[in-house]
């Protein structure tokens, strides 16, 4: 599903990037809400034609949903249920390497993933050690495959574009990928 952008930008100089789907405003969260962000809806989003992904949603949870967290060793981390310990681990993973390789036929210029998510969180996701304390040195499970797969695709997180320089590199870059 696409969605299209806002603005008078001809639709073949739209640049393609991916998004998480709960940042563009679906209820696809775990307790069927969302986090919309105006920045990357009305402003970039005039610019871009997004591929929303939701990992949790495309590869077969509901909505709602028990919460999901990252236990283990920060490198190589399960994906189990927050109160039942249900371990998506393998069921994420296979998911994620199908849906990387079906997002390389889409020719993205960028991808946005959403903060802290246990499947989209790029940088210092919590990851729950051994002994049950969180250590913030993890990447959720969708974009560790991602970026394994997509490797020049330029890629941030949604809590880092708010910071101006860091949204002017992931901009430029973008743009660059585009030409």
């Amino acid at each position: 599903m696409h969605v299209k952008p806002r603005g008078s930008v001809p639709l073949d100089n739209r640049i393609k990037i991916g998004i998480s789907a709960c940042l563009l405003g679906h209820k696809v969260r775990w307790n069927g809400g969302h986090t919309r962000d105006p920045y990357l809806v009305d402003t970039l989003g005039m610019y871009v034609e997004y591929v929303p992904v939701c990992p949790e949603v495309e590869c077969g949870m509901g909505v709602p949903r028990e919460t999901l967290r990252l236990v283990g060793h920060p490198d190589n981390p399960n994906l189990v249920t927050s109160k039942t310990n249900i371990d998506h681990t393998d069921r994420m993973t296979a998911w994620a390497r199908k849906r990387a390789k079906e997002l390389e036929k889409e020719h993205l210029c960028g991808f946005v993933f959403k903060k802290n998510s246990p499947s989209s969180g790029l940088f210092r996701v919590p990851v729950k050690n051994f002994k049950g304390m969180p250590q913030k040195k993890g990447q959720g499970i969708f974009a560790r495959e991602f970026t394994r797969h997509l490797l020049l695709v330029p890629v941030e997180e949604e809590g880092r574009l708010h910071d101006p320089k860091l949204r002017e590199t992931f901009i430029e870059q973008i743009f660059t990928l585009k030409r």
